[in-house]
């Protein structure tokens, strides 16, 4: 038997349970359901504007005509447009993050926030907002820039720790990632509490709880490209990041430098945490959950987990955001808020069905 033959055969043996679902069938509706959430975003809020008027403006906006008198044409080109596309961009990344911390850790409940990536991209945005660090229409590039050495910054500290003595075992880097991450957590609160107004404290507050009030055009540039860019590095490496899961003497054994791939595979998932913290906040939930839901229908084969899980991570933070903004009249939730209600007895009924089929 020849060596590809032989990490083929153990790439599908490895990768996780067969697909329950094909992946192409799955890719086309999920792109349909994902278009159609996408226009809803547009198209309801305090303001409903029938589809085919979303898609009129946005027609004419791209064809290069100039825009019309009213208010359709701002409300869905410059306000719900790009909060919309802010949304799936953001959804995409956390499914792509989630997807590649697991694989890393050889754990299907790991997250960025179990490394405590997501706490040291965090409390860079919040020093650069308390600290006045950018402003106006740089804020976007300000966060992003801070959130990204905060992230890269703590990725070191837990690899280092995790390094210690040689060798790696994916258990001490969750626990370093986990009690690194909750110290910055209360340095974190205590940068809030610093804040120079009671104001400001409560758009820290808010914006730690996850918000995408601040999506505009010029903003989407940052996340597009580092979602792009990882998902195609990631997907590159999607053989890698199968034989991770069966181990570093078997991964090494067909040709993966396992040393390398890790450290790559941390700095790309600490650069897009960055990126997507700096701009939505820091969101819980979608990163665990969604690549666990889409390994459970389709196997756990990266070639196709890689893909199917930036499009329903995409589907389900546009849905969410849909929720945030229409379900009280006087406020916006908090994206956390929601995703938590929706996250934590998904992923409890998932675990036990997954559990009792184990059983």
């Amino acid at each position: 038997m020849t060596v590809a033959a032989t990490t083929t055969r153990r790439e599908n043996t490895t990768a996780g349970p067969r697909s329950t679902l094909p992946a192409a069938p799955t890719a086309v509706v999920l792109g349909v359901a994902l278009l159609a959430a996408l226009t809803a975003a547009v198209a309801w809020g305090s303001t409903t504007i029938p589809p085919g008027e979303v898609w009129g403006v946005v027609w004419r906006r791209l064809s290069g005509e100039p825009a019309r008198p009213g208010t359709n044409d701002l409300i869905v080109w410059q306000l719900r447009a790009p909060r919309a596309l802010l949304a799936a961009l953001v959804g995409a990344g956390l499914g792509l993050v989630g997807t590649a911390v697991q694989a890393l850790v050889r754990n299907p409940l790991a997250d960025p926030y179990l490394l405590g990536i997501s706490s040291g991209a965090s409390l860079g945005a919040v020093a650069a907002i308390v600290l006045g660090l950018g402003a106006g229409s740089a804020l976007g590039l300000g966060l992003s820039g801070a959130a990204f050495v905060g992230a890269l910054a703590t990725f070191a500290l837990v690899w280092a720790v995790a390094r210690r003595g040689g060798g790696f075992a994916p258990l001490r880097l969750v626990l370093a990632g986990v009690a690194i991450g909750q110290f910055l957590s209360g340095f974190t609160s205590y940068l809030v509490l610093q804040a120079g107004d009671e104001q400001q404290t409560q758009g820290v507050l808010f914006w730690l709880m996850g918000s995408l009030g601040g999506a505009n055009w010029p903003l989407l540039a940052v996340p597009a490209v580092a979602v792009v860019a990882a998902g195609l590095w990631l997907q590159a490496r999607a053989r890698g990041l199968n034989a991770l899961l069966m181990g570093d003497e078997t991964a090494a054994g067909v040709g993966i430098d396992v040393t390398r791939l890790r450290r790559e595979l941390f700095t790309v998932t600490s650069m897009l945490t960055g990126v997507l913290v700096a701009v939505s906040g820091a969101i819980a939930f979608v990163a665990l959950m969604v690549p666990h839901i889409c390994r459970l229908v389709l196997g756990g084969d990266h070639r196709r987990l890689l893909p199917l899980s930036a499009l329903f991570g995409a589907l389900l933070l546009v849905v969410v955001d849909i929720l945030c903004r229409t379900a009280m009249d006087t406020q916006e939730l908090p994206i956390s808020v929601v995703t938590s209600l929706i996250g934590a007895p998904t992923l409890l009924y998932l675990l036990d069905r997954r559990l009792g089929s184990d059983s």
